[in-house]
């Protein structure tokens, strides 16, 4: 029997978030999660500054590089695979990085409710 493809939450197939940096919880360019995976890492973002001194600001440094966990360090623009809840409350304090919607697994919406995703889409 064929293993089930992961789903975005558009309802098709998950697609790759970014290769460049290598993201995701399996460091395999897909936000994929498993039992494993404690923090939920399922939202596709694309990295601001803003979204950056945030998370910081929160004790969660994605700037510096940290080699010893396949973490490059991250910058404006690039594509990452964020916590649900990181990005729930980033965009409770108005600081959400937008999203790529078919990269963003489907599991994100038992956190997060469709209408607040759809605002931070890019098309």
């Amino acid at each position: 029997m064929a293993e089930e493809k992961a789903k975005n939450i558009l309802g098709g197939e998950l697609e790759s978030c970014c290769t460049d940096p290598m993201t995701g919880f399996l460091r395999d360019g897909y936000c994929n999660t498993n039992q494993m995976d404690q923090g939920t890492h399922v939202v596709c973002a694309i990295i601001t500054d803003e979204f950056l001194a945030f998370t910081k600001s929160r004790g969660n440094d994605l700037i510096t590089p940290r080699p010893e966990y396949q973490f490059p360090g991250l910058k404006a623009g690039d594509g990452w695979c964020l916590c649900a809840l990181r990005w729930k409350e980033a965009f409770a304090t108005g600081v959400a990085p937008p999203i790529k919607p078919s990269s963003t697994h489907e599991k994100v919406l038992e956190f997060i409710n469709r209408e607040d995703l759809e605002k931070y889409y890019l098309q």
